[in-house]
């Protein structure tokens, strides 16, 4: 902070809020670029296990065609129902894009390499990306369309369901790591495994835990199978069937975001964040932040991979899954890992 007063003269408040914004641009533009990045990704992998070629005209191999898609999405006319609520249809993608930049702050990059280090960061995390359910039923209520209203009700019933699973998977993590924040849980994750593995993944006890952390995180980014939220021949494209222009790509981006933050948290709580897989000297070698952006790709493969050959759920199914089977599962494994943390000492 101090070089950064030096520099620009300005007093320590100035200099302060000069120094966050700066931070907060770090995070958010390579965010945005990622997204551009993993909607080709994600068309790439699909088309490899449909045994097509996918995008591959625009720039080499395609690479530049989420960049022409996005500047089509610029350059269309914003249309917006004549019978919709106009400020709440304008203010609902907004709200999806924020929520999902928001989470991101207190997501550490590396030792000590995050910008809110806060003690509460996991529920940080849990209330914020709660919030984008708002984005989602507003613009199903705004839009003044059955199809968008529909889909709102489906997204709001599967967002809360699987939250509730979720919240008792964070307490699992919390309780084996000791603390809320999201540094800690990294750090209790060094050399987890007989001093060698590091991560949480490898425990008998978490490994159930996080493949339902995965499968909720599926859900709670309305991804296939669980993209019940735009089934095209019910729904048409859901809650986002009136939508045009700049208004669709904030809802574009947002979506991709939260997969990328849902993929960042698979790697952080369950796969040792950005430390190596192996808690060996050469591995460090390596920066934190390279180890963590391998991860989360490995994350996102594993998203593209599953809505490549997964069927879509019925709605029943989805339901089901979430109350009868992922909440007392999740219930029952809060109670198991907090037995076994007392009964060893750990808590002592």
């Amino acid at each position: 902070m101090i070089p950064i007063l030096q520099y620009t003269g300005l007093p320590f408040g100035g200099a302060w809020v000069l120094a966050t914004v700066i931070e907060i641009l770090l995070i958010m533009l390579p965010v945005m670029l990622a997204v551009a990045i993993v909607i080709y990704v994600d068309r790439k992998i699909w088309a490899a296990m449909a045994l097509r070629r996918g995008p591959n005209v625009v720039g080499p191999f395609g690479v530049l065609q989420s960049f022409a898609d996005a500047v089509k999405v610029f350059l269309q006319e914003t249309i917006i129902p004549a019978a919709a609520n106009k400020a709440l249809f304008l203010i609902a993608p907004i709200i999806t894009f924020t929520v999902a930049m928001l989470a991101w702050a207190v997501m550490p990059f590396a030792k000590g390499v995050v910008l809110a280090d806060i003690n509460v960061g996991l529920l940080y995390i849990l209330a914020v990306s709660s919030l984008g359910v708002y984005g989602v039923v507003i613009a199903g209520w705004a839009s003044n369309s059955k199809y968008p209203f529909f889909s709102a009700m489906r997204a709001a019933a599967q967002m809360i369901s699987y939250e509730v699973s979720i919240g008792f998977i964070l307490v699992c993590v919390v309780l084996w790591a000791g603390s809320f924040n999201v540094g800690a849980i990294v750090e209790a994750q060094r050399g987890f495994g007989f001093g060698v593995i590091n991560g949480f993944w490898c425990s008998p006890l978490l490994f159930p835990v996080w493949v339902m952390f995965l499968i909720s995180s599926l859900a709670e980014t309305q991804r296939a199978p669980f993209d019940l939220t735009e089934a095209e021949s019910e729904l048409v494209a859901g809650y986002q069937t009136e939508y045009s222009s700049m208004a669709f790509a904030l809802y574009w981006l947002g979506e991709y975001a939260n997969v990328l933050l849902m993929c960042a948290l698979n790697a952080t709580l369950f796969w040792g964040g950005y430390l190596p897989p192996l808690n060996f000297p050469v591995f460090y070698l390596v920066p934190g932040l390279i180890w963590l952006i391998a991860k989360i790709l490995f994350g996102f493969f594993l998203f593209s991979w599953i809505k490549a050959t997964v069927p879509r759920y019925r709605y029943d199914q989805l339901m089901r899954l979430g109350w009868k089977i992922f909440l007392p599962l999740s219930l029952g494994f809060v109670v198991v890992i907090s037995g076994y943390l007392m009964a060893t000492g750990h808590f002592a």
